[in-house]
């Protein structure tokens, strides 16, 4: 099993940070699974335009190098793990 190397505090609705609400990128050769605990959060794939509703039970998965944002959907808790593999997600 591949484990994180690093993953951020958990953020709710209100301690989101703004640089993850606008578009960004994770670092060449980072891949990262953005984890809802409770809740639901819009994740935008910035170059395809599409968008995803992550929960608890669908976790999100963002490539090396690939702009994206995410916002919540109300009340919510989440929390990103960085992997320097590809990472199972399901």
């Amino acid at each position: 099993m591949i484990a994180p190397y690093r993953s951020t505090a958990v953020f709710d609705e209100t301690t989101l940070p703004r640089a993850l609400r606008r578009e960004h990128r994770t670092k060449a050769g980072v891949w990262g699974v953005i984890r809802v605990l409770e809740g639901q959060l819009k994740l935008e794939l910035v170059d395809s335009g599409e968008s995803t509703i992550l929960t608890p039970g669908r976790r999100g998965l963002v490539l090396p190098e690939q702009a994206h944002r995410v916002e919540p959907e109300g009340r919510m808790r989440m929390q990103v793990d960085f992997y320097d593999r590809e990472p199972p997600v399901g």
